[in-house]
């Protein structure tokens, strides 16, 4: 597997670069805090860009931090649980 580490302090991922991260990707997991949000990406299922954007940038308008993917899932935000269901732990 690739491995590509980026610096969210020095590359700032915007509205379409975010949403660039979801090509392929079949599940987006959004936390915040406690609340974990699971947005199925099959094309039947999608939301729209803007709710997905939405959930998937900070109050800067950037990426949040941080992002995780894994196989064809994209994980956004830390929460200690979603963390060890998200990698099997």
């Amino acid at each position: 597997a690739t491995k590509v580490e980026v610096n969210a302090k020095k590359e700032r991922y915007g509205r379409d670069e975010a949403l660039a991260l979801l090509d392929g990707m079949k599940e987006l997991i959004v936390t915040r805090g406690k609340k974990v949000t699971l947005f199925k990406l099959s094309s039947k299922e999608r939301p729209d860009d803007d709710t997905l954007a939405a959930a998937m940038l900070g109050p800067t308008g950037n990426l949040r931090a941080p992002a995780i993917r894994k196989g064809k899932k994209l994980i956004v935000g830390f929460n200690e649980d979603a963390y060890g269901e998200f990698f099997g732990e």
